[in-house]
Order: structure tokens, then sequence, then C-alpha cells
């Protein structure tokens, strides 16, 4: 069966309101084009930090189970939606995501890579595990997670058949390129969105924050990639929303059929000879 989904490239802020206001618009945006998955950006609700020089003041943060996170829930409705937002837990602050429904939360993830000095304003998340959505089973990742290729492997070995990674992905910091659609680290965000969709032969999903936000210019670039690694639909450096529609179970089995990276895997070679 076709899926539609859509990866989102946008700007959000600090006003939750404005934020609510404008998820409220993707999805029935979404929902018009038939659309039954979502991915909105890193810092979706809230924002997300204003530099990475460690000076930043956090975002707004909630817990899972609080009426912010239930509110995007009722948005949701008949749609799955995922979403960065800022986590509050047991004192501590985390850069998560959750993904939703109508009937509640599906899934939840804490970023586990943090660059720069993100790591002094958030605490680390410790685990990837898939989970079960009314369109198939899912993965998430935040921006950095995806440098990381065991981070999406343990996904797609957890059964993840589609893999969303939300960002709040800048530009380069030194030497910026006047022309974003130039910027070495866009082009090494679109080669990790290849390359993870490649090598796991899943279905992956990039948004990511647009626009400026304090010391930051974000890349956009929000995409659906196919599980050989070829890009379905793409925004480009500016805001907007990458729909493509694809028959998800059929689109893995074919690309699986001969060269199966997952099921080819030779794990026992893999343990370093000095350990």
């Amino acid at each position: 069966m076709t899926l539609g989904m859509a990866a989102v490239a946008a700007n959000f802020g600090r006003d939750l309101e404005a934020c609510f206001a404008q998820v409220e618009r993707l999805i029935a945006q979404a929902r018009a084009s038939g659309v039954r998955l979502l991915a909105l950006p890193e810092g979706a609700l809230g924002g997300y930090l204003l530099s990475l020089d460690g000076t930043a003041e956090p975002p707004p943060a909630f817990t899972v189970d609080s009426p912010e996170i239930d509110r995007l829930a009722r948005l949701a409705g008949d749609l799955v939606v995922t979403a960065g937002y800022t986590e509050a837990a047991g004192g501590l602050i985390y850069n998560s995501a959750v993904c939703v429904s109508g009937d509640g939360v599906l899934g939840h993830h804490r970023k586990v890579h943090q660059p720069l000095r993100e790591d002094e304003h958030y605490a680390a998340g410790g685990r990837f595990e898939a989970f079960d959505t009314p369109v198939g089973r899912l993965g998430l990742m935040i921006c950095y997670d995806k440098a990381f290729p065991e981070a999406a492997r343990t996904l797609a070995l957890d059964g993840a058949q589609i893999i969303v990674c939300v960002s709040a992905w800048p530009g380069a910091r030194t030497n910026p390129e006047p022309d974003l659609a130039k910027d070495r680290w866009k082009r090494r965000f679109d080669l990790f969105d290849r390359a993870r969709a490649l090598e796991n032969q899943v279905v992956w999903l990039s948004a990511n924050q647009s626009g400026t936000f304090g010391s930051l210019r974000f890349v956009a670039s929000a995409k659906v990639v196919d599980p050989g690694g070829d890009v379905l639909a793409d925004t480009g450096v500016t805001e907007g929303m990458a729909i493509a529609r694809l028959d998800v179970e059929q689109a893995l089995e074919l690309a699986r059929r001969s060269m199966g990276h997952l099921r080819d895997r030779r794990p026992e070679t893999y343990e370093p000879a000095w350990a």
C-alpha cells in the first residue's frame, strides 16, 4: 500500500503558541496532500539554541506526558507526526523527539550524540530503539545522531522500516559560503541522509529547521530518501514540505532482494584486532 510521507523545513522559535499555530497549518497542509506520516524539525516546539558556544539559554522544557505533547497528539489526529522538543525529566533536560498520533505517544527518543558545546545544555540519551506505528515500524534520530552509522544500523536491526531524523542543522560556522546551496555543512547533511538510507536499505525522512535563529543559519534541505539512497523529494535550502509517496514494504523488498545489507552482515568479523 502506498504511503504518503512528508518532511518539513521550517523555522520554529521560542513562542510556543506560534509554534503550535505553525504545526497546525503544516498538519492541515499534509492532510490535504494525502500525507499520513509527517516529520517536523528538531526544536519544533520551542525552538533550538541561539548559539552553540555554551552560553545560550535553553528552550522551554516539558515532560513527555505534558499538556503540550497531548496537544500535539490531538492536532495529529489521523496522521503520525514526529517533532523535536526539549524534554524535562528527572531534574535534567534532554534534546528529544516524539512520535504521536491522535491515540497518543507512539515513540520517543533522546538525542545521544551532542556536537560542539550542546552538552552544556542537555543531558545525553542512552539508546536507539524502533517502535510500531500505524504506518509501519519507525526509528527516531536527532541531527548529529545521523553522523554515526551505528545509530541508524541499530534501528534498522531493530526492524525500523522508516527512520525519521529531525534536525536543527546549520551551515558552516567558519568561512561560511554565501550561497547556502554550496555550503559544505549542507553537503554533509545531504550525504548523511542518502548514505544512511542506502547502507541500511530503509526509507529515510529528514526534517530540518530553516532560516536563521540567533547566530545559526540553517540549511533546510528536508527530504525523503528511498532504500536505494535516491532522493524522492527535497525542499532545497528554503522552507517547504518535501512530499513523496511510496509502497514502503515493496520498496524494502526490492532493495533487499539481491544485495541485502542487513542480511549479509558478518558481525563476527567486526571486532577490532586491538580489542
